[in-house]
């Protein structure tokens, strides 16, 4: 029996790929829609971009900000870091000095920039010394509304807004102080704030332990709502996490960016008479696992908070504010 002669019509076009593979490779699956892929095409386009990440250390001076924040990123990233002076004068009143850098770990590219605010708490009459913070966080809002609402915008608006602060408290193993207080009610409602005890290493555990809940206790009091904010929880899983991470708030912390040889091993720490503090050890501190919150788990969300509440709360009290300027007022005959 002869074999049948099956047109070239109806040939599969399995046998040939979509954008011209030569025939006789793989078959390709055509019930296959490929949804999935999205995510690869959103990871090729957040990789060309690379991402932006602002933060603001705020706390009296000796705490440890840049210290901290160069065991974070372990680079050099600090004001102080960066622009060491012979001799630093506490300034009279609040300063704002923010610096950039760009960083790349694996392929990815983020640009950071650390704000911080020498002066704050120095002084002995401490009134209104958020206020230059609170207007700083509001001008880089303004600015990017402005941006935002020209007519010929750029394709990519430059993002200075502030996605987070990062309080530090005093290790005093007793409360809040007025000025933690103040600060945190009235900086929470524009900012995502997450405070730490800083220097936790001059606590015992109990010391520490106790603290912790005392300072739990009067944010709840004073109605104050630290990141992650409870509304802010998308679902159950989401409100699980959060959950976890709100019972230890605020981290007690401790940085270094020193390096000792332990055990055979080289770890950040800081070095005492009785032993070595590995910074990233969590039976020593809670250091991890604030990095893991400000960078592993929950950097995106942060911006996303930033951006969709934060912002569009200030974005939407300006344009009322612009709208009710532009309208005539009533007028009675």
């Amino acid at each position: 029996m002869s074999e049948a002669v099956v047109p070239d019509a109806m040939v599969s076009p399995a046998v040939g790929g979509p954008y011209g593979e030569k025939a006789g490779g793989p078959m390709l699956d055509f019930s296959y829609v490929g949804i999935d892929a999205i995510l690869e095409q959103m990871r090729r386009k957040a990789m060309k971009q690379g991402f932006e990440l602002n933060i603001m250390v705020v706390g009296q001076s000796g705490l440890g900000k840049s210290t901290l924040m160069n065991t974070l990123f372990k680079s050099k990233v600090s004001r102080k870091s960066v622009l060491a002076t012979a001799q630093e004068k506490i300034p009279k009143t609040v300063e704002i000095k923010s610096i950039s850098h760009d960083i790349e770990e694996k392929g990815v590219r983020m640009k950071l920039t650390v704000i911080d605010t020498p002066g704050f708490g120095d002084q002995i009459n401490n009134e209104n010394c958020w206020q230059p913070i609170m207007k700083f966080i509001n001008d880089q809002y303004e600015a990017y509304l402005q941006e935002e609402i020209n007519i010929n915008r750029k394709k990519r608006i430059p993002d200075s807004r502030v996605h987070c602060c990062i309080y530090f408290i005093p290790p005093t193993g007793h409360c809040l102080r007025p000025l933690d207080v103040e600060f945190m009610r009235r900086l929470s409602k524009v900012v995502n704030i997450v405070p730490v005890i800083a220097k936790a290493d001059t606590l015992t555990l109990e010391e520490r332990d106790f603290f912790k809940k005392k300072i739990r206790e009067e944010l709840r009091a004073n109605g104050i709502d630290v990141y992650p904010q409870k509304e802010f929880d998308e679902d159950a899983e989401d409100r699980m996490i959060n959950e976890k991470i709100r019972e230890m708030i605020p981290f007690a912390v401790v940085g270094s960016d020193q390096e000792y040889q332990v055990n055979g091993r080289r770890l950040l720490g800081r070095k005492t008479k009785w032993g070595t503090i590995e910074v990233e050890n969590i039976a020593h501190c809670e250091f991890a696992y604030l990095r893991d919150l400000l960078i592993r788990t929950h950097m995106q969300n942060i911006k996303d908070i930033t951006s969709s509440i934060h912002y569009e709360m200030y974005r939407v009290r300006r344009l009322n504010e612009n709208n009710t300027m532009v309208l005539p007022p009533n007028r009675t005959n």
